[in-house]
């Protein structure tokens, strides 16, 4: 078994990852709720315990400091006033301290501090006193703590003025009793609270967590499955519906990925069998001048003597058109290998098409006299200039009109056209009287190594046109054939003009 298939065969890593995640998010939103619960809860009942206490400081100083005042003659606290407030107090609620406060906030008396000698004596902010007196006790508010500095506890608080001195009744609801209580009842409470939360979670957090990754990787577990047949030799397996997939990025990237090897796979192959092909014929051609060489020269050492100065010339024409041939083979396979390996790269500048067609055409001129073909031009007045690489396509046109010339019969005739088709395009056209060109053959006229059934040696070697095919295809246009058996053919392509 590869280690592809391996791998889908165990359980994903992504699966066990997703499942530890949800997990601790679960585990995390547990913890947090038992935080925020506790947290308002206690608030709630802090809140409670205000408001139902909130006239305790009122109805004190009506009840008490109605018939006694809080203050003796010589102007110091009655202490024993808030014995007996304190007694009453606590009868009813231990955690309850009450302070006697000046109209500033210091603390002039309470019973709490007065027995204990280690707590501070101090002053109390009255901005929360006076907020809560302000709301009639309707307003949630927490107070400072006397005993403990920098903690805040909730209060009742009413303000007094008895002869001629002004001050407040500022009762602690939650004292220090009640906070060493409380300490001792929340601490296993939450403890209690945290495992269970923490347990239920886990426990939600696997149920819901497996469910949801089961459901939420069911087109992940679909694609792994078309991947192991694709990997196994099913080249036709495919993602059906792609664009439906949860992950469709995943499902068309692997669609078109394995089209794409098959679509090189199939390449592949067509080159191979290209490629045999072409060796093939490539070495029948070579074969064929190098026996007729072979012979000529053979025949130029046996017969050296016997041999008249005519016969001797024509072995040697014969010979040297043969040799011409092989090198001009062995040329078009350098070239078009250069192009086929993409290791020809166009530079591309403006030029005159119209020049470099006149140009082609004196070239060629010469050879058409001798077999007796018309060779012309068709150019607008105008200069048309283009961008390309005028050295590629010069190639091109005299690949077209050496293909022309050698189906092009005596007193045939041969066009090269150059024709404006707008502002932006300039089409070159090489038009012939020949033989034309088979239709069922057209559609592999430019494959490499074509020839036409039934032409001759001098027909070619089957590389011209596909090498013009290829100079198209740097030049990213193409080129088209229009040909009719026995009535001539027109190649034409088009080139990007270029303005001044």
């Amino acid at each position: 078994m590869s280690p592809l298939v391996e791998r889908m065969v165990t359980p994903p890593k992504l699966i066990k990852k997703l499942l530890l995640a949800f997990v601790l998010i679960i585990i995390l939103m547990g913890a947090s709720y038992v935080f925020i619960t506790v947290y308002f809860a206690n608030k709630y009942n802090q809140a409670t315990a205000q408001r139902v206490n909130a006239n305790v400081a009122h109805h004190l100083i009506e009840e008490k400091f109605q018939n006694d005042s809080p203050f003796l003659n010589d102007g110091s606290v009655n202490k024993s006033l808030f014995g007996d407030v304190m007694r009453d107090m606590m009868a009813v609620n231990r955690s309850i301290e009450v302070y006697l406060l000046d109209a500033d906030g210091e603390i002039l008396y309470s019973v709490v501090l007065d027995h204990d000698e280690n707590s501070p004596v101090k002053s109390v902010s009255l901005k929360p006193i006076k907020t809560f007196i302000q709301s009639n006790g309707e307003q949630y508010v927490l107070g400072d703590d006397p005993r403990n500095p920098g903690e805040q506890k909730i209060f009742s608080a009413a303000s007094f003025n008895r002869d001629g001195r002004q001050g407040y009744v500022y009762i602690i609801l939650a004292g220090q009793e009640f906070q060493l209580i409380s300490n001792d009842l929340l601490a296993p409470y939450f403890t209690k609270l945290g495992v269970g939360a923490t347990l239920m979670a886990m426990l939600f957090a696997v149920i819901i967590g497996t469910l949801s990754i089961w459901f939420l990787t069911k087109n992940l577990r679909l694609i792994s499955r078309v991947i192991k047949r694709f990997q196994e030799g099913d080249l036709n397996a495919r993602i059906k519906n792609p664009e439906k997939s949860d992950i469709e990025v995943f499902a068309l990237s692997f669609n078109a990925m394995a089209d794409d090897i098959v679509n090189n796979i199939d390449q592949m192959k067509s080159v191979d069998l290209l490629r045999r092909e072409l060796i093939a014929n490539v070495s029948h051609d070579l074969r064929t001048p190098l026996a007729i060489l072979k012979g000529y020269v053979e025949t130029l050492q046996m017969k050296k003597d016997t041999l008249t100065e005519a016969e001797r010339e024509e072995y040697l024409q014969i010979t040297h058109d043969n040799v011409d041939r092989l090198s001009k083979l062995i040329h078009q396979l350098f070239e078009y290998s250069k192009l086929e390996a993409e290791q020809v790269k166009p530079e591309k500048e403006a030029f005159s098409i119209c020049e470099l067609s006149q140009d082609i055409i004196a070239k060629f001129n010469l050879i058409g006299a001798k077999q007796d073909i018309d060779l012309k031009l068709e150019r607008p007045e105008e200069n048309c200039m283009v961008y390309g690489d005028i050295g590629l396509i010069e190639r091109a046109l005299q690949n077209l009109m050496e293909n022309a010339l050698k189906f092009t019969d005596a007193g045939g005739k041969i066009a090269l056209i150059v024709k404006k088709i707008n502002a932006e395009v300039i089409e070159v056209i090489v038009k012939d009287t020949g033989r034309g060109i088979h239709e069922k053959e057209q559609p592999y006229i430019f494959d490499r190594y074509k020839q036409v059934e039934g032409t001759s040696p001098k027909a070619g070697y089957g590389l011209g046109l596909a090498i013009v095919k290829k100079i198209m295809d740097l030049h990213q246009t193409s080129i088209t054939l229009v040909s009719k058996h026995k009535e001539g053919s027109s190649f034409k392509f088009q080139l990007p003009s270029y303005k001044l």
